[in-house]
């Protein structure tokens, strides 16, 4: 498997706070991969580090087998849309395609411009002016223009509608397949994430819960009902997620691990956001029921 970009033990720490801790992961190349995980959870960070914004505290994040840490050579093959889609708000469209040329080796600027003008953006109107949708639209194409190996989102669809958010989702598949580009795309919304993506990272508390390709993720989990389960082993399941309990009867989310043959369980399939759902259930929260002075 080739391995576009790779975190063994990265760690990011803010003050005493780390943002991000022990995190290791392999994102395969060729793929479209969500990172999901709650607010806090490191993602941005994550991303930072993949795109040379900030320097790890511990451990080592590589891209193509380099750090990218101000490394021009491998920042020249990624390319990065941030949070909130930060332009320069007084620049045009127009300009910003041309500011691009000056300040990368490889810039498609006919890609960019083409993109634009199919989507309707107005090339002489200052981008904050902007939709939301447009500016998005336009931070892609310049992200895009770069013909990056590596592409990564962070949250780039969450202040959107929900027509903007398809259309950007559209036009980030329609482009990253012509080009092969590896994509890892940070968001909240699941159900678009579902559509998308192929590959998944499921980040909580700084760490990695779980990853794989999606088809696999949801092959091997299963919601088991039957009798209620007093925590003992259970034939062809590795892992018990999630957990619910009435007198009598249990209700599992499991990561399978073989066939489950005991007729007492009733299994059921489930769906990625049910199992994104179930890993991120048990987090830590913000502040403990001592911190607050209330009773757990």
């Amino acid at each position: 498997m080739d391995v576009v970009l790779e975190a063994d033990q990265l760690g990011k720490r803010y003050g005493n706070t780390w943002a991000l801790r022990d995190c290791s992961l392999h994102l395969p190349a060729g793929r479209v991969t969500a990172l999901v995980g709650p607010n806090g959870a490191g993602k941005s960070t994550l991303l930072h580090l993949a795109v040379g914004l900030l320097r790890p505290d511990a451990g080592a994040v590589r891209v193509f087998g380099e750090s990218p840490y101000n490394n021009t050579g491998t920042l020249a093959d990624i390319g990065f849309v941030a949070q909130d889609t930060p332009l320069y708000r007084d620049f045009t469209a127009a300009e910003l395609v041309t500011a691009g040329a000056k300040l990368n080796r490889r810039w498609d600027a006919d890609l960019a411009r083409n993109r634009l003008a199919q989507l309707g953006i107005p090339p002489n109107r200052p981008v904050g002016k902007l939709s939301g949708g447009q500016r998005a639209q336009v931070a892609l194409a310049l992200a895009l223009a770069k013909r990056p190996r590596l592409l990564l989102l962070d949250e780039p669809v969450a202040s959107l509608d929900p027509l903007a958010r398809r259309e950007f989702l559209q036009s980030l598949m329609g482009s990253v397949a012509d080009a092969g580009t590896t994509v890892l795309l940070s968001s909240h919304l699941l159900a678009d994430l579902e559509r998308v993506c192929d590959y998944l990272i499921v980040l909580q508390s700084a760490q990695v819960r779980l990853a794989g390709p999606v088809d696999d993720l949801v092959a091997e989990h299963r919601q088991l009902v039957g009798p209620r389960h007093d925590g003992g082993p259970l034939g062809g399941v590795a892992a018990v997620v999630r957990a619910s309990h009435t007198d009598r009867q249990s209700t599992l989310l499991v990561h399978t691990n073989g066939t489950i043959d005991d007729p007492a369980w009733t299994e059921r399939e489930v769906g990625l956001e049910d199992i994104i759902l179930a890993y991120l259930a048990d987090g830590d929260t913000a502040a403990s029921h001592t911190e607050w002075g209330v009773p757990a």
